[in-house]
C-alpha cells in the first residue's frame, strides 16, 4: 500500500468515457471525441544529427522547460549519499529517436532505496513536491513537482517461479542488472544524470536506428506473456518491427499459452487487460492489432478474434459513439462473457457486454417485434451500453430496429407534459406517470419499425 506523504488538489486527467454517451440531435449523432494528447518530455540533442549527448539543461518539457531543476536537485541528492541516478523509460528512447516524448512521466532509476531520496528530498525542500507517494514494499516513488509527474524505482532483479506469474522481485542491485530485466533493448538504456553517459548494454541505440524490437533473451515472452501486446504498441507507435527469432519466440510461447491445456496464472489475465487499454487509449490502435493479429497473436486475448477481420470498423464505430474499446473488441464472441472475466473487465463494462451477448441471441432464437413499442420494451431493460455492443456485433437480423432505438425511439417523450396533464385535471402520483406511459407509446405507435 503507497503511503501519501503529502497531497494537494491537482487538476483530474481527462479519461475515456466508460460508457455509452449518446448525443442527438436534429442533424442525428453528435459523437464524443477522444481527448487529445499532449506533447510532453522530450531531450533534446546539444547539436543536429543523431542525438548521442543530453545534458539536463537541454531537458524539454512541452508544457513549461522546467524540468531540469527538479532532476537536478533530485541528483544531488542522490549523490550526496553515494547513489547513480539515471534517466530510464521514453525519455531515454524517445530522444534518440529525436522526437518528443510521449507521456506527461519522466522515470528514473536509482541505485538505491527510492523512499529514503524522496525523504532526504522532503528534509531538504519541503515545499518541492506537493503529491508524494511512498511505495515501500516495492521500492518507487511517485512524486508531483509542479506539473511534472516523477516516478523514481529502486534497481531491482526479477525472477519468475512459473511463466506468466508475478516475479519475485529482489531490491539493492546495481543499474546494469535492473536494465537486464526489460522487456525490450529499447527499453533497456539509461542516461546517468547529470550529464553521464548512456548505459546501453544490450545495444537498444542500434536496434533503434534499425527500426528493430529485440527482446533481451530467448524466454522473455513465456516468462511474461503481456510482453507480446507491448511489443504490438511499440511496434505501433514507434514503427519498429518485431522479426527474426523475436517472432518465432512469440509464435513458439502463442503455441502453449496461456488458455490452452495449462493453466494460466489468475493475475496473467488482469495484467493482459490493463496493456490492452493502453493499447487502446493510447497508441494507434489500428496498427497495433493488425501487428497483432500478423504475429497470429490475438488468440492471447481470445482464440476467435484471430480470425475476426470486422473489428477496425467495429472498433471505429465504437471510438465515434464514445463506447470504451475493449468490450466493442470482444462483443462479437460466441462467450465473451468468459474472456471478460478471465480479463477482469470492470464491473459496469463486463455487464454491459453481457447484456449485449444476452441481446443477440435472442435476436437470433426469437421472433422480433413488429412495432417500436415491443421493441422498446425489450430494448429499454438492456441500457444503451449494452444495445450498442449488440449493434456492433450483430449480423442484418433486428439491426434496423436496434439503430433507430438507439437514434430516436429511446429519447421519445409523451406529446403533452405532465405540467399539461395536471391542469387537465389527471391526478398527481401514479394516474399522472401511467398517463404520461400511455402518451409516450401512442407516440412510438406512430414511429416505422
Amino acid at each position: 500500500m503507497a503511503t501519501v506523504v503529502r497531497t494537494a488538489p491537482a487538476p483530474q486527467p481527462q479519461l475515456r468515457p466508460q460508457a455509452c454517451r449518446l448525443q442527438f440531435d436534429r442533424d442525428g449523432l453528435e459523437h464524443q471525441r477522444r481527448p487529445g494528447f499532449t506533447e510532453l518530455v522530450g531531450v533534446e540533442p546539444e547539436s543536429s544529427g543523431h542525438p548521442t549527448v543530453w545534458r539536463l539543461d537541454t531537458l524539454r518539457e512541452a508544457r513549461d522547460r522546467a524540468a531540469a531543476a527538479p532532476l537536478r536537485t533530485l541528483q544531488q541528492l542522490a549523490s550526496a549519499a553515494g547513489w547513480r541516478l539515471a534517466l530510464v523509460g521514453g525519455a531515454v528512447r524517445d530522444g534518440h529517436l529525436d522526437r518528443p516524448g510521449s507521456g506527461p512521466d519522466i522515470d528514473l532509476l536509482l541505485e538505491g532505496p527510492a523512499p529514503e531520496l524522496a525523504r532526504r528530498l522532503l528534509a531538504a525542500d519541503p515545499a518541492a513536491t506537493h503529491d508524494l507517494r511512498l511505495h515501500e514494499a516495492y521500492g518507487t516513488v511517485s512524486l508531483a513537482w509542479g506539473e511534472l509527474r516523477i516516478d523514481i524505482a529502486s534497481a531491482r532483479r526479477e525472477t519468475y517461479a512459473c511463466p506468466g506469474a508475478h516475479p519475485t522481485v529482489t531490491l539493492g542491485v546495481p543499474l546494469e542488472a535492473d536494465l537486464a530485466r526489460r522487456d525490450f533493448s529499447v527499453n533497456a538504456m539509461a542516461r546517468l544524470l547529470p550529464d553521464g553517459p548512456l548505459l546501453d548494454p544490450f545495444d537498444g541505440r542500434n536496434d533503434l536506428a534499425a527500426g528493430r524490437l529485440r527482446f533481451l533473451h530467448g524466454a522473455s515472452v513465456s516468462d511474461d506473456p503481456t510482453r507480446v501486446l507491448r511489443a504490438a504498441r511499440y511496434g505501433a507507435r514507434l514503427d519498429l518491427r518485431l522479426e527474426g527469432d523475436d517472432l518465432g519466440q512469440v509464435q513458439r510461447t502463442l503455441a502453449r499459452w496461456p488458455w490452452s491445456a495449462t493453466p494460466a496464472p489468475p493475475a496473467l489475465g488482469s495484467r493482459l487487460r490493463m496493456e490492452l487499454d493502453l493499447l487502446l487509449d493510447q497508441e494507434p490502435w489500428r496498427e497495433a492489432l493488425a501487428l497483432l493479429q500478423a504475429w497470429g497473436a490475438l488468440g492471447l486475448i481470445d482464440p476467435e478474434l484471430q480470425h475476426d477481420r470486422s473489428w477496425p470498423q467495429r472498433l471505429a464505430w465504437a471510438e465515434r459513439w464514445g463506447l470504451p474499446l475493449l468490450p466493442a473488441l470482444l462483443a462479437p464472441l460466441a462467450a465473451p462473457e468468459a474472456t471478460a472475466a478471465r480479463l477482469d473487465l470492470p464491473l459496469q463494462q463486463a455487464r454491459a457486454l453481457a447484456a449485449a451477448a444476452q441481446l443477440r441471441r435472442w435476436l437470433a432464437t426469437n421472433p422480433l417485434p413488429v412495432d417500436a413499442v415491443a421493441w422498446d420494451e425489450r430494448l429499454a431493460p438492456v441500457g444503451a451500453d449494452a444495445v450498442a455492443l449488440a449493434l456492433l456485433a450483430t449480423g442484418r437480423r433486428g439491426r434496423r430496429p436496434l439503430l433507430r432505438w438507439l437514434l430516436r425511439w429511446q429519447r421519445l417523450t409523451s406529446p403533452v407534459g405532465a405540467r399539461e396533464l395536471l391542469a387537465r385535471g389527471v391526478p398527481a402520483g401514479p394516474a399522472l406517470g401511467q398517463e404520461l406511459r400511455r402518451l409516450r407509446q401512442e407516440r412510438l405507435r406512430q414511429e416505422r419499425c
